[in-house]
């Protein structure tokens, strides 16, 4: 039985039916229990109370290592991988992260298979096999890990903040690991890894530091039952909680400002205060109330400020890098070339702004405003698959009590002045800490962070330094926000005939409209979706830069009056697509329509400020100079899209024409491009139809009515279509670039295999193939073959063709080395198929068949599955249950068949696309390969577009259904 449980003092959310207990093993292993009879997927995580804080002296990144090592085998269950490859069989997903306090591992899977993957996941904390076969393999995957990160201004900028901070604090410490911190360097030392892991398990993992949470369909005795059966063994060595030794920062770290080159072109300021952390005080929310204040962007704040001046294109501000013993606030600003030039300016208006909070008092009226925001959002959430759902309540049980575990500290409830004030204090002028960014510091540097190698230097600031520049600041009109109009006060469920897919409520030769309402989630939010198809807007890479130009500007204008929207939880975006661009409200439906009124009239009426068109200009310059610092796997993937997608335009184009643009040619695009329109509308949730219309017919109004109209509508010619590249049957076409960023060692491979323009039965062979192949090729290609961290097998759809890719990101290889690799994982695959059981097929089946079946958890990812049909023309809203039809009838003969025609290496039917990035370690094999003469049946692409227009295209799904007559 369990020590202790209880049910009741848990606080749910008004709309959540599940069903929850708290209970205790003997073993002093404190557990929740969730039992959702509606669920038709399992979940279990464990949460354990060690993380890379815990590494031994000279072993960074031990804590990590071990999450790596855990779950490759068991005494009970010792054929390695065999956990994720009963999980990944059993339409489920496996993962793992290591923080800093904590290593949390969760799986989900289909609810009949739950019990045996529990007991599986159970071992790892009883017996694990920490093989020594597997020790070097792995040490190889965590360096692999670390050289994917080791080009990321993200991970660079964390570690330098860590860098310089006292040296023998653990926030100190480098934590992701490598091949020198464990390998190289505790060989030198006489140290055997896998022995030091073995023991820091052993100290480490025991029962009382753990955290478990299980997520099923039984009712809470059953689930108790398996639980205490499975779980009871786990050693409670009664270790005690790891707590840091105070503060990482000592004076000699604050006061500085830290000057550091980035990978990224850009500039941005971090400015960082170490604070009292809010868990200490959750329930009064300094961080959430200062966070909030600072972070506004509506008129008055000071991102409406830097905005308006010019200096500043982003802005965010919150507590980070928080545990029980010490905090840190971050106020983080991406400053444009202007604010650059202005940093001085830019740090006097932040302290301005905290003067004017210190100076205004706490205002308890935006306290309760906060309040009724998160009390609303909470007790309205959208539910999530239960994987994420128990992670994050698995976070939640080592820091809070019981009672708050679901809640955490998401609803701010008791007022407190002074607590605010205390933290608004500490973000002064003597404890800050300066980090800004930028390229043009590189070679005015004097140090180098030892992990990552940024270069950076220090200097020390004074109070009255920072004093000059808090009054040499502009005098500007910075205020606290206004009260928010968008808070929804009605959250009543509208009444609404059951529908079981989307229906075509109108059409017209300007607009389509699907609806559906919400009858399965009963949440009062909607999801509006409205598409302008212009044909003007792709027609060039002049024409695609400047609709991703005019869909910025409106988000830019919109931002001070839609922000108070979004932090009332209702969302909205105007995104570029490629023929034209979007509309998208998804939130509370209570005052939905308000904003998208507004935002329609922003559309019809817009015009360009120059001065905001310089600003945005010079953002999307840097965000296409960037794109060669994209990852290696993530260029692949790009001209992989560029070779298949007709009518798309190459990044270097549109980085070329860019500079030419000025804010006259928008003006003159801008309403050429909307001169011809067609909009497709997808409205869903809780709004009635004659709502939906109402909305569609305004839209109409604004642009398609009066004696001059904004659109006209299209002509049939003009409608758009989405046309892909069909590869010719038994080739196999190559193209390889060099790596956009010549410093980075890392190499990648697209292994693309071309199958079938969209049809039910084709699709669920090779849904069946991709299920059945890609745990065996996650094993054998990265587990084995140790090619690489991102080792990928996925399916892949562009607009309705179907296929499956293998993604693959190697300082081992060269693409050229992978691309066998990958030719050999499949021929020895074969077998696999071939000697598959009667038993073994039937499970696969009924697997994906329960994947399939798995209902929509919320209402976006609903409207997420049929606005993808509608987008892609398809419109195939039963596509499920078609496709679970066809899995039933389906025989292993045919998936046979189908492997042998389509995908087997040699098959007269495989058409395969091989997309080559070769990073600098693989320079020497670029050139051999590309000077190589390609084999029979082999064609190597030298110029993408060439290529393109010499190969014949699919039939395009959309434009061609409803109103258009061809």
């Amino acid at each position: 039985m369990a020590a202790g449980k209880g049910e009741a003092e848990i606080v749910q959310a008004r709309t959540d039916k599940r069903e929850y207990r708290r209970i205790v093993l003997k073993n002093s292993l404190e557990a929740l229990l969730i039992s959702d009879p509606d669920t038709d997927k399992c979940a279990a995580t464990m949460d354990v109370g060690v993380g890379s804080f815990s590494d031994p002296e000279g072993l960074e990144g031990l804590a990590h290592f071990l999450e790596h090592m855990l779950f490759y085998a068991s005494e009970k269950y010792p054929l390695e991988d065999s956990y994720s490859k009963y999980i990944i069989e059993h339409g489920g997903r496996t993962n793992a992260f290591t923080a800093s306090e904590h290593t949390n591992y969760h799986f989900d899977v289909n609810t009949d298979c739950f019990e045996e993957a529990l007991d599986r996941f159970a071992q790892f904390f009883i017996k694990p096999l920490m093989s020594a076969d597997a020790t070097m393999r792995e040490i190889k995957a965590v360096d692999s890990e670390n050289q994917k990160n080791l080009l990321s201004d993200a991970w660079r900028m964390n570690q330098l903040q860590k860098h310089l901070s006292m040296e023998g604090h653990p926030y100190h410490k480098f934590s992701t690991g490598s091949l020198d911190t464990l390998e190289v360097r505790p060989k030198a030392r006489g140290l055997d890894t896998r022995l030091e892991l073995l023991k820091f398990y052993k100290e480490n993992y025991s029962a009382n530091l753990m955290h478990l949470v299980v997520y099923a369909k039984e009712n809470l005795d059953k689930i108790e039952n398996m639980v205490e059966q499975k779980f009871q063994d786990i050693q409670n060595a009664n270790r005690s909680c790891f707590r840091c030794p105070g503060p990482p920062c000592t004076p000699e770290h604050l006061q500085i400002l830290v000057r550091a080159v980035p990978i990224k072109e850009g500039h941005k300021l971090r400015i960082v205060w170490p604070i009292t952390p809010e868990i200490l005080h959750y329930k009064e929310g300094p961080c959430r109330y200062l966070g909030h204040l600072i972070g506004h962007e509506g008129e008055g704040s000071l991102f409406y400020i830097l905005k308006t001046l010019g200096w500043a294109t982003g802005l965010s501000a919150g507590e980070t890098d928080w545990t029980l013993d010490f905090s840190f606030f971050k106020v983080i600003i991406d400053l444009t070339e202007a604010g650059h030039e202005h940093m001085q300016d830019v740090i006097g208006l932040l302290f301005k702004y905290i003067c004017l909070l210190q100076q205004s008092g706490i205002c308890k009226w935006i306290f309760d405003e906060l309040s009724a925001i998160c009390e609303t959002k909470f007790h309205y959430q959208d539910k999530t698959p239960p994987a994420d759902y128990v992670v994050n309540i698995a976070s939640n049980m080592q820091i809070y009590p019981p009672h708050d575990w679901l809640v955490g500290s998401s609803l701010p409830s008791m007022f407190n002045p002074g607590t605010i004030e205390r933290v608004l204090e500490e973000l002064s002028i003597d404890n800050v800490r300066i980090f800004w960014e930028s390229k043009k510091f590189e070679g005015h540097t004097d140090k180098v962070e030892p992990w990552y190698e940024t270069p950076y230097s220090v200097e020390k600031i004074t109070s009255s330094m920072i004093q000059e520049w808090v009054l040499g600041a502009p005098n500007e009109n910075l205020h606290l926000p206004a009260a928010n109009v968008f808070i929804p006060t009605d959250l009543s469920l509208k009444n609404a005939q059951e529908v079981e897919f989307p229906v075509l409520l109108r059409e017209s030769s300007r607009s389509r409209l699907w609806y559906k309402p919400d009858t399965k989630f009963s949440t009062p939010k909607a999801y509006v979706k409205m598409d302008f198809n212009c044909p003007h807007a792709g027609n060039s890479p002049e024409a695609e830069v400047l609709t991703d130009l005019f869909t910025r500007l409106l988000m830019d204008y919109l931002n001070e009056y839609a922000y108070y929207a979004q932090v009332a939880g209702l969302y909205y975006g105007i995104n570029q697509t490629d023929c034209g661009f979007q509309v998208t409200l998804v939130g509370y439906n209570h005052k939905l329509r308000a904003l998208l009124d507004t935002v329609l009239a922003k559309i019809a009426k817009f015009k360009v400020k120059a001065d905001r068109f310089s600003v945005i200009k010079e953002m999307v310059t840097k965000e296409y100079q960037n794109f060669k610092f994209q990852q290696p796997y993530q260029q692949a993937m790009y001209y992989c899209s560029l070779i298949l997608q007709d009518h798309t335009w190459p990044w270097m184009e549109e980085l070329e024409v860019l500079p030419h643009l000025e804010a006259e040619d928008l003006a003159k695009f801008a309403p050429v491009m909307l001169s011809r329109a067609f909009l497709e509308c997808y409205i869903a949730g809780n709004i009635e139809s004659s709502e939906a219309e109402s909305m569609v017919q305004h839209v109409e109004d604004v642009f398609f009515s009066g004696s001059k109209p904004i659109c006209q509508p299209l002509f049939p010619s003009q409608h758009v279509t989405n046309r892909v590249v069909k590869l010719e049957r038994g080739m196999s076409y190559f193209y390889s670039a060099e790596g956009l960023n010549p410093n980075d060692d890392n190499s990648a491979l697209v292994h693309y295999i071309q199958v079938h323009r969209d049809d039910f039965l084709l699709n669920v062979k090779l849904q069946l193939f991709a299920l059945i192949a890609k745990q065996p090729a996650f094993h054998q290609l990265r587990s084995v073959e140790q090619l690489g961290y991102i080792t990928v097998l996925m399916k892949r759809n562009d607009s309705g063709i179907h296929g499956v890719q293998f993604i693959i990101q190697s300082t081992v290889k060269g693409p050229g080395n992978i691309d066998l690799r990958v030719e050999a994982f499949l021929k020895t695959f074969e077998s696999k198929i071939y000697e598959m059981t009667d038993d073994e097929f039937k499970n696969n089946v009924n697997a994906l068949i329960d994947m399939k079946l798995e209902k929509y958890k919320n209402l976006r990812e609903e409207s997420g599955f049929y606005w993808r049909e509608i987008y892609y023309g398809t419109l195939k809203f039963d596509r499920k249950e078609s496709e679970v039809a066809a899995l039933r009838k389906l025989t292993q003969q045919e998936l046979i068949d189908f492997f042998n025609d389509y995908i087997k290496v040699g098959a007269t039917q495989r058409k395969s696309l091989s997309v080559g990035v070769y990073g600098n370690l693989h320079n020497s094999e670029y050139k051999a390969d590309h000077a190589s003469e390609p084999g029979p049946y082999s064609v190597k692409i030298d110029n993408i577009f060439s290529f393109r227009r010499s190969q014949a295209l699919y039939g395009s799904f959309r434009g061609v259904t409803g109103h258009v007559k061809l």
